[in-house]
């Protein structure tokens, strides 16, 4: 072969090597469309309920069009953020304390909140002996998993309270992460003394004598704090934000629809929890426990920054929280403007 085709060999074969690896770039599809699937995220909890209600509802479908739908459940929030980070799944339902953890820990490069899900539904149930945070010296009390909202939420709450933890178990109160499925048991086999869990599973300890030592309304401005938030990986919001309006716009028909008809909404959920944890839900607890949350698309922005904060005075988070970029509701709010609804400060 002669030089000059030889060259000509080369630079089409390096051509061919480059296309084919735009070909094969998971993000690349952004160029030529949307994605085949979108991967998502939420737990089998209450305070999950918009994304129980848009997937089960097929509200989620409806707007995502030809692009599938996969999802994944989780116990807590620091799975799913791992699940998140990896590349795993491209969005998750989440409590804000591993979403702004997982935000600064990366330098703000993993995720965005886009929309919150949920208020309120959350508290400290115990032993009825237990009547102030002193009683809890030298006994186990749980929480979801180690570092997520609960678990933030209770080990502050203790700080105020006098009472010191720490991330290995020990300190004046031991922290027990558990799943919250097995937390009843635990509990009524007087292995824990108490729970810091998010409904039903706080009505199901009240239920098995449990009494409510801690609202955790009670401690928040107003009684608003976020416990649900819908968090997006950054690179998938960048290169997919017709994605995001669909999971967007499936989530706000999800808050309609539950305003709209609680009672179906009710039994979405409880099918939900009772696959994955293999227990039927009374419809007594789902009653009462419904009561305790308000669903809505308004993540509470000042009380992520204020969770933040507890997070780092509790060891959890080792960096001091800068949460410039954390919120963006620039999609949430031209979907609001577009039904005619109100836009939500940021």
């Amino acid at each position: 072969m002669s030089r000059p085709a030889a060259r000509v060999a080369l630079v089409l074969s390096a051509l061919v090597a480059t296309l084919g690896l735009a070909a094969c770039g998971g993000d690349s599809q952004a160029a030529s469309g949307p994605p085949t699937e979108v991967r998502l995220g939420y737990f089998p909890n209450l305070t999950h309920a918009t994304a129980i209600v848009a997937d089960k509802e097929g509200f989620f479908g409806k707007h995502l069009g030809a692009t599938r739908l996969k999802v994944s459940t989780f116990n807590a929030g620091p799975a799913a953020i791992e699940a998140l980070k990896s590349g795993a799944i491209d969005a998750t339902y989440v409590g804000p304390g591993p979403a702004t953890n997982a935000f600064i820990n990366s330098g703000g490069q993993a995720l965005t909140v886009v929309a919150g899900a949920a208020t309120g539904g959350t508290s400290l149930v115990v032993d009825p002996s237990v009547t102030r945070a002193s009683d809890l010296r030298g006994k186990k009390v749980s929480t979801p998993q180690l570092g997520n909202t609960q678990d933030i939420a209770l080990r502050y709450w203790l700080k105020t309270q006098g009472l010191k933890t720490d991330l290995q178990g020990g300190g004046d109160v031991n922290v027990v992460p558990q799943d919250n499925s097995q937390v009843v048991d635990a509990f009524t086999r007087k292995l824990v003394a108490g729970a810091w869990v998010p409904e039903p599973y706080a009505t199901r300890l009240v239920q098995a004598g449990g009494k409510v030592l801690v609202d955790e309304r009670s401690l928040w401005p107003n009684r608003k704090f976020s416990i649900t938030v819908l968090a997006v990986r950054t690179d998938f919001l960048k290169g997919h934000p017709q994605i995001v309006s669909a999971l967007l716009a499936g989530d706000l028909d999800a808050a309609d629809f539950i305003a709209k008809d609680p009672a179906k909404s009710q039994k979405d959920v409880a099918d939900v929890i009772a696959k994955i944890s293999g227990k039927p839900m009374k419809e007594s607890v789902i009653l009462s426990a419904w009561k305790q949350l308000e669903f809505t698309v308004d993540p509470v922005p000042s009380s992520l920054t204020l969770g933040a904060q507890h997070a780092f005075e509790v060891g959890v988070l080792e960096k001091k929280p800068k949460l410039d970029k954390l919120v963006d509701l620039s999609l949430l709010n031209q979907l609001l403007k577009e039904r005619g609804k109100v836009e939500i400060a940021q």
